[in-house]
């Protein structure tokens, strides 16, 4: 069905369109991008040109890659709107004014191919009054999609159907922003604001409102309805500063023109001249370098803003929260002193509003939750934050207090609005009977599989499950999905197992991120005891267990979705394919903290590049780029990126939906068995000492220029050491053995110098890398 949709047209090249139009070039897909004419100069297409050439600018950046970009022509709405007859889908994303949305409008109905899907990215402006005077043709091709920003990173995208949309073309779009995009489709109804800013700006002013009231910091504010709330570690005030000040009367004034009488945001609606002071100041959030909370670079301290005067001052450390209240929502919402009253305040109003948008906003609980989980970063929807607090408990304090119980809480009563039957999980609808919670086709979760499921398999760090055909899943399950010894035994055990009952091994889990490497926490424990042959042990049984995947006598295919770092990247490197997730983050770190790759991620990456098409011959070229990779700590900033690096090969495949990485992956895997048989061991031929004093050659360059610190010389030189073959000659061949071995050694040198604990010790503390 996606191959429908071949070209597409964004009109509108602001953050939004330019940012959509990027995304449409990141899946392939050629895009044209236009935009007005420009108030002055000769260049016509301009302001267009202007966004790409900011894109490129951007961080986190837009595109996925260089090439993407290449894929957006760009032009001028006077000179080359007829040129949407080229396109299969347009997408408007102008001015947020409903009068010149409806004249391009007319102008798009005679120039438009019939079948060719329109879409407005508004989110405020209902489709009815959109299309107001349009053909009936054009009613049928339009709809809305409202993505949300940044349209790379974002996953939700919410869509209106108008009564009047041709299923058709609507399945077409849907099945394009889902499959080539990568985002979660929400159906919505045509109301204000739709699901997510409906229910976010409601949240967000009922909590600002709540924390003035109540005299609150905004660091209180941020504790008690942050992460016990399961809202990102920003907290409230802290993701109003990334969103933009700014943006927050526009939200507020576009609700306040279009909801119905009645609704309760317009409880929340006051003035606030605390906020029009900070937009007046220019302080309008992270893009302005202050808003609620500002950044000193120089003291290195996030100061924060007292909301009575609007003057900076010292952060304050809130108190910590009572017993239980960090993971009990009820322990939570009854706590004295400030805690409590703020806590019930911000969810008594909030869950009890998205309790009453079910029927009105959406069909069902299950597109409010994903809306918010998807468009806001919620750990839990707002239906899982009451399953959380007990149904019942929250009708009962909402009726004591002589408050509204929305129609769906007394169906409830107290039954969970979620629950597990047979294996699957149910919601409960408004008809008061629980239904299947439906994936979209093709779409295989291993939360899902664990429903009606145990493992094979599991210990501490790791587990294997069947996830069907003859497919085994190995997952990671430690904090962040770190490496350890655990893991290292489990694949020990799973090897055989897979082999005797299985055709395949996908190396796969559903965390934020697939391994930030190995355990840095375990190796500073035994670094601090002066464990050394624990250490050892971990770093030659690491090989030991790559070694085991890579040549294990079935196919294995692992699947990445965020970091890849370190011993993360290194069993990439050791699959036999990999069907990564666009936003994959790889790379081999290990030089960051003072170490090299132990893994194995040495040898691996020079066989990569030594077979790399059109690279030149010999053994230094490929030394020599690796090396260069390796001792800067470069991380591919996406899996197409990861391609040019090498850590991912030309013919690995790319998911840019995150929901349909397993299946992708168990696939590849599938298409594998038949005639398997696994590699052959390389041998390398390396240039040696005289290579290895190349090598240094420049980084005495970059050591002068101050772009290297004395250890990273140091670091360079063992890492040099290994990718050129130590004191082979040129004319020897290396085993992968014999890289193993150089490997250990320069691992285990490096653990024992102080400069790397150092690192490593900065590094848990801190987050990032310490240059010394």
């Amino acid at each position: 069905m996606t191959d429908a949709i071949q070209k597409v047209c964004v009109i509108g090249a602001g953050t939004m369109g330019a940012g959509i139009a990027a995304q449409v070039a990141n899946a392939g897909i050629p895009v044209l991008l236009l935009d007005i004419l420009p108030k002055e100069g000769s260049d016509r297409d301009a302001v267009a040109k202007g966004a790409v050439a900011k894109m490129l600018k951007t961080d986190p950046a837009p595109f996925m890659s260089k090439q993407a970009a290449k894929l957006v022509e760009t032009g001028n709405i006077d000179d080359h709107l007829s040129r949407v007859a080229e396109c299969d889908w347009v997408i408007e994303a102008i001015v947020e004014r409903l009068d010149i949305k409806q004249s391009l409008y007319a102008k798009l109905e005679e120039l438009k191919r019939p079948g060719t899907a329109v879409s407005s990215n508004t989110s405020t402006i209902p489709l009815e009054k959109l299309v107001e005077g349009r053909s009936e043709q054009f009613r049928s091709d339009f709809l809305i999609t409202h993505f949300f920003n940044p349209p790379r990173y974002m996953r939700l995208i919410e869509i209106v159907r108008g009564p009047h949309t041709d299923s058709a073309v609507a399945d077409r779009v849907e099945d394009f922003v889902d499959r080539k995009l990568g985002k979660r489709v929400v159906p919505t109804k045509d109301t204000p604001g739709f699901i997510a800013n409906r229910i976010g700006t409601y949240w967000l002013a009922v909590a600002i409102n709540a924390a003035m009231d109540q005299g609150l910091t905004i660091e209180e504010a941020d504790q008690i309805g942050g992460r016990p709330m399961g809202i990102p570690k920003t907290g409230i005030f802290g993701l109003i500063d990334l969103v933009g000040v700014d943006l927050m009367p526009l939200l507020s004034q576009s609700l306040t023109q279009n909801l119905p009488e009645g609704d309760p945001y317009f409880d929340t609606v006051r003035d606030l001249p605390l906020i029009d002071r900070m937009i007046a100041e220019g302080r309008t959030g992270r893009k302005a370098g202050s808003g609620f909370y500002a950044f000193d670079k120089k003291t290195r301290t996030k100061r924060g803003i007292d909301l009575n005067t609007g003057e900076y001052r010292d952060p304050i450390k809130p108190e910590r929260l009572p017993p239980r209240a960090e993971g009990d929502l009820h322990a939570l919402t009854t706590a004295s002193g400030k805690v409590g009253p703020f806590a019930w305040e911000v969810l008594g109003k909030v869950l009890s509003y998205s309790a009453m948008l079910v029927g009105k906003a959406a069909d069902d609980i299950v597109a409010i939750d994903d809306a918010m989980k998807l468009g806001y970063n919620w750990k839990y929807g707002p239906f899982e934050l009451i399953d959380r607090l007990g149904p019942g408990k929250l009708a009962e304090r909402l009726e004591a207090e002589g408050r509204d119980v929305p129609a769906i809480l007394k169906t409830a009563g107290d039954r969970p609005f979620y629950r597990v039957e047979g294996g699957t999980r149910q919601y409960l609808g408004l008809d008061g009977e629980y239904h299947d919670v439906v994936r979209a086709d093709g779409v295989l979760m291993l939360a899902d599989v664990k429903l009606g499921a145990e493992p094979i398999i599991k210990n501490a760090s790791a587990a294997l499950w069947d996830v069907g055909d003859g497919v085994a899943c190995l997952e990671f399950t430690g904090k962040m999905n770190a490496l350890d010894g655990e893991v290292m035994k489990l694949i020990g055990k799973a090897v055989p197992l897979v082999a005797e009952k299985f055709k395949a091994l996908v190396v796969y889990n559903e965390g934020s991120n697939f391994s930030a490497g190995a355990n840095l926490g375990l190796a500073m424990f035994a670094l601090n005891i002066a464990a050394w042959s624990e250490i050892e042990k971990l770093v030659k049984g690491g090989q030991e267990a790559y070694k085991a995947l890579k040549y294990a006598p079935f196919p294995v295919v692992s699947a990445p979705a965020g970091m890849a770092l370190g011993g993360g990247c290194e069993i990439l490197l050791h699959s036999d394919a990999i069907q990564a997730h666009a936003e994959s983050y790889v790379g081999l770190v290990e030089c960051g903290v003072g170490l090299v790759p132990g893994w194995g991620g040495c040898g691996e990456m020079v066989d990569r590049w030594k077979k790399m098409p059109k690279r030149p011959q010999g053994p230094m070229p490929a030394v020599a780029k690796v090396f260069e990779i390796v001792s800067t700590a470069t991380v591919a900033k996406s899996a197409a990126e990861a391609q040019g690096y090498g850590f991912l090969r030309a013919s690995d495949g790319i998911t840019m939906n995150r929901d349909r990485l397993l299946a992708d992956a168990k696939a590849k895997a599938l298409s594998l068995v038949d005639g398997y048989s696994p590699p052959e061991p390389p041998e390398f031929t390396l240039p040696g000492p005289s290579g290895k004093a190349a090598l240094m050659l420049a980084v005495e360059t970059f050591h002068k220029q101050g772009k290297a610190t004395d250890y990273d010389v140091v670091v360079s030189e063992a890492l040099a050491e290994v990718l050129t073959g130590g004191d082979a000659d040129i004319t020897d061949t290396v085993t992968e053995e014999d890289m193993l071995a150089l490997e250990r050694k320069a691992f285990m040198e490096r653990v024992h110098d102080p400069r790397t604990q150092a690192r490593v010790e900065h590094m848990l503390e801190t987050g990032k890398p310490l240059r010394n």
